[in-house]
């Protein structure tokens, strides 16, 4: 039996296998090439939960994990594109299952480009000024979608008070200082960075369920890659 795991954690894990949104490399098969180059013997793909049933169960994970949190925020704010979806069933989550004290809460995306006409800017759903702001996204690289999600709150007023992201891979992302992206931006930022699951936590609930193989190319990356 593992333990540390809470039941939605275990629910995201699952339902994320069982969608292939999370995959492993086979005995036989090639490492995935990540955007920072290096070959990974895993994948996590957000967009393949994308059924109504897989996007409801998502939504609880995100929104569990926010409520245990505590951060006080008015706003859940999703960087183009991957974002928008995430910030919008993730606030009607909240008001679902979060209380009275989550009803009000809105959430805003950015457009990629400015709107010159209608109401015009660049930021779509509820204004950010003078409100305290949570960044919702998939997951964090090299923390470049954050910082520009960051620039564009600022240059509407809004305070970001956290982050949440759905896998936090525990990789290093600058040999340096050996932080990884979760950890440079939430010491850049003074603020939390959440996630539902990490790396740790697919090893040690896989236990039993990968093969021997799989295993041991998920540890060797933690080992050569990992925080």
């Amino acid at each position: 039996m593992v333990t540390g795991l809470e039941d939605y954690q275990k629910n995201f894990l699952d339902l994320a296998i069982e969608s292939n949104a999370l995959r492993f490399v086979k005995n036989d098969g090639d490492e995935f090439i990540l955007k920072s180059g290096r070959k990974s013997p895993y994948f996590f793909n957000l967009g393949l939960l994308n059924t109504g049933k897989l996007l409801s169960n998502l939504a609880t994970a995100y929104a569990i994990a926010i409520i245990q949190s505590d951060i006080k925020f008015d706003i859940i704010f999703g960087p183009a594109y991957k974002g928008i979806p995430l910030a919008a069933i993730v606030c009607a989550k909240l008001a679902e299952i979060g209380g009275t004290k989550f009803e009000k809460i809105a959430y805003s995306f950015n457009r990629k480009e400015k709107k010159d006409h209608g109401e015009g800017g660049n930021i779509v759903g509820a204004s950010l000024s003078g409100k305290k702001v949570l960044i919702i996204d998939d997951v964090m690289t090299a923390g470049t979608a954050i910082n520009e999600a960051f620039q564009i709150i600022a240059e509407n007023n809004g305070q970001v008070v956290g982050c949440i992201i759905a896998l936090d891979r525990q990789e290093i992302v600058n040999e340096s200082t050996r932080e990884s992206a979760v950890q440079h931006v939430s010491k850049k930022y003074s603020i939390p960075v959440l996630s539902i699951v990490n790396l740790n936590d697919i090893i040690k609930y896989l236990d039993g369920k990968l093969t021997g193989a799989e295993k041991i190319k998920l540890e060797q990356y933690r080992e050569l890659y990992g925080v």
